[in-house]
C-alpha cells in the first residue's frame, strides 16, 4: 500500500510540476487579451503584475516581461515598457546557448522543462519595439541603437544555424532604420538601410504575401513636415497542442536521429537501455503545437489631417511570419517530438518487463503509472508572446507645421469604418512626429 501511494504521489508531483512549467493557463491569456481588446492597459498591466508568480515562474520570466512590456508600450508608458523588455532580452540572451543537462530533460519529458527563451522572430520583435519606444519618447539615437541590434541578431544566427533558420532578415526593422537615419541626418546609413529593406520586403512578398511600402514617402511642400503613424493591429496567434500517431519504426528512427548530437551519458544510456528492450507492433502518440489565429474585426485604417489622408500600409506582417516560422521549423519540430514520446514509451515498457519479472504487484502498479506519467507528460509547448499585435500598419502624411488634428478612421474587411478616434499632434518644419496607436477588436 505504501509503495502503491507513494507511485501515486510520484505521477501527481510530476503533473503538478509540468503544469507549473507550461506559462500561464488560456483562461489568464484570455483574460489578458480581453483587456487589450478593451483597450484598459492599466488594468492589463495590474493585472500582470499579480499573476507574475502564479502563472509565469521563472521558467516563463521572458513571457511576463514581454507581456508586460507591451502592455506597458500601448498605455504610452515607454521608459517603464523599455525597462521590461531589456529584462526580456537579457534574460534571451543568457539563455540563448542551452545547457546540456537542460537538454537531455527535454528530451526525456518534453520541453516546457525548459526555460522559455524566445522564438528568433520575438528576439528581434523585441529590439523593433524597444526601437518604436525610444522613437516616440524622441530619442533618435537610442532607437537607432535597438534598431541595428535586430540586424546583429539575425546576422548571428544566420551564422550559427545556416540554412536552417528560415527567418533570415526583418523588412521592417530595415525600414525603421532608414526612417531613423534619416532622422538623424545619416543619408548614406539611410540610403544603405532603405536597400537592405527594399530588398527583404521581396522576400516577405514570397514568403508572406506581404508587398513593400512607398519608402519615398509623401511628397513635402516646401516647409512640410512629416507624421508617421503606427498602427498594431489585431491580436496575435496562439499556440494549441495538437496530437497524431507514429508507426513504431518511425519513432525508432526519430529517437536516432534526435540523439545523434546528444552528449549527455546518463541520457543515452536510457535511451539505449530501451532500444535494446524492444517494443515492436506498437504506435505512440505524439504532442507538437500548431499556432491558430485568433479573430480580429479591424483590419485596416486611414489618418486624415486637414486636407491630406491617406491609407496604412501593412509593413510587418508578425502573424504571419509566427505561423510560416513554424511550419517551416516542422519536420524537426515532430521529429524531436516523436523521439520524445517513444523514449518516455520504451522506458515505460522496460520498466513493465522487470517489474513481470519480479512479480511485485507494486512494482507493477507503479510501473503502470509511470505509463500514464509518460503519457501525461507528453504535451506540446504552446508558450508564446500573448500580447502581441498580429500587424503593424503604417501612414507617413506630409503635413504643414503647426498643431493638428489627425483623424483615423479603423475599418474591418469590407472597408466598412467601425470606429474613429482622433488625435492631436504637433508638426515642426521639416520633421518627423511618430504616434502609435493599439487596435485589437
Amino acid at each position: 500500500m505504501k509503495a502503491r501511494l507513494q507511485a501515486v504521489c510520484a505521477v501527481a508531483v510530476v503533473a503538478l510540476a509540468l503544469a507549473a512549467c507550461g506559462g500561464p493557463s488560456m483562461s489568464v491569456k484570455k483574460h489578458v487579451t480581453d483587456l487589450v481588446v478593451a483597450e484598459d492597459y492599466e488594468r492589463a498591466s495590474a493585472y500582470l503584475e499579480q499573476i507574475k508568480q502564479a502563472e509565469y515562474g521563472q521558467k516563463n520570466a521572458v513571457i511576463y516581461y514581454l507581456d508586460a512590456a507591451t502592455v506597458l508600450h500601448h498605455a504610452g508608458r515607454y521608459q517603464e515598457s523599455d525597462a521590461d523588455f531589456d529584462k526580456a532580452e537579457k534574460r534571451m540572451e543568457e539563455l540563448y546557448t542551452t545547457s546540456i543537462s537542460k537538454a537531455a530533460a527535454t528530451l526525456l519529458v518534453n520541453d516546457n522543462m525548459q526555460d522559455y527563451s524566445g522564438e528568433v522572430f520575438e528576439r528581434a520583435l523585441t529590439n523593433i519595439f524597444r526601437a518604436l519606444n525610444y522613437t516616440l519618447l524622441g530619442q533618435t539615437d537610442e532607437a537607432l541603437v535597438e534598431a541595428r541590434k535586430v540586424e546583429v541578431l539575425l546576422d548571428e544566427i544566420n551564422r550559427h544555424r545556416g540554412k536552417k533558420n528560415v527567418y533570415k532578415d526583418d523588412a521592417f526593422a530595415r525600414y525603421l532604420d532608414s526612417l531613423l537615419y534619416e532622422d538623424a541626418g545619416q543619408s548614406d546609413d539611410a540610403r544603405i538601410s532603405r536597400e537592405a529593406a527594399e530588398k527583404a520586403y521581396q522576400w516577405y512578398a514570397s514568403k508572406y504575401g506581404t508587398s513593400a511600402p512607398d519608402f519615398d514617402g509623401p511628397k513635402r511642400g516646401a516647409g512640410d513636415g512629416e507624421v508617421v503613424f503606427i498602427h498594431y493591429a489585431g491580436v496575435g496567434p496562439m499556440k494549441v497542442s495538437k496530437t497524431f500517431q507514429v508507426a513504431w519504426k518511425d519513432g525508432l528512427a526519430a529517437v536516432h536521429s534526435a540523439t545523434a548530437d546528444t552528449q549527455d551519458a546518463a541520457t543515452k544510456q536510457q535511451v539505449a537501455n530501451a532500444l535494446a528492450a524492444g517494443a515492436a507492433g506498437d504506435s505512440i502518440t505524439v504532442s507538437y503545437p500548431e499556432y491558430v489565429q485568433q479573430p480580429f474585426t479591424i483590419v485596416d485604417s486611414e489618418v486624415q489631417a486637414a486636407d491630406r489622408a491617406g491609407p496604412t500600409i501593412l509593413v510587418e506582417p508578425i502573424a504571419a511570419i509566427a505561423v510560416k516560422d513554424l511550419q517551416d521549423r516542422m519536420l524537426s519540430v515532430r521529429g524531436r517530438a516523436i523521439a520524445r514520446a517513444t523514449i518516455k514509451f520504451l522506458l515505460a515498457k522496460v520498466a513493465g518487463k522487470e517489474a513481470q519479472k519480479k512479480g511485485d504487484f507494486a512494482a507493477i502498479l507503479t510501473q503502470r503509472l509511470l505509463a500514464a506519467a509518460a503519457a501525461a507528460t507528453e504535451v506540446a509547448d504552446t508558450r508564446s508572446w500573448t500580447t502581441v499585435p498580429a500587424q503593424i500598419r503604417m501612414a507617413r502624411l506630409a503635413v504643414a507645421p503647426g498643431t493638428h488634428e489627425l483623424t483615423v478612421r479603423f475599418k474591418d474587411a469590407s472597408g466598412a469604418v467601425v470606429k474613429t478616434r482622433a488625435f492631436k499632434v504637433v508638426v515642426k518644419k521639416g520633421k518627423r512626429t511618430y504616434l502609435a496607436y493599439r487596435t485589437a477588436q
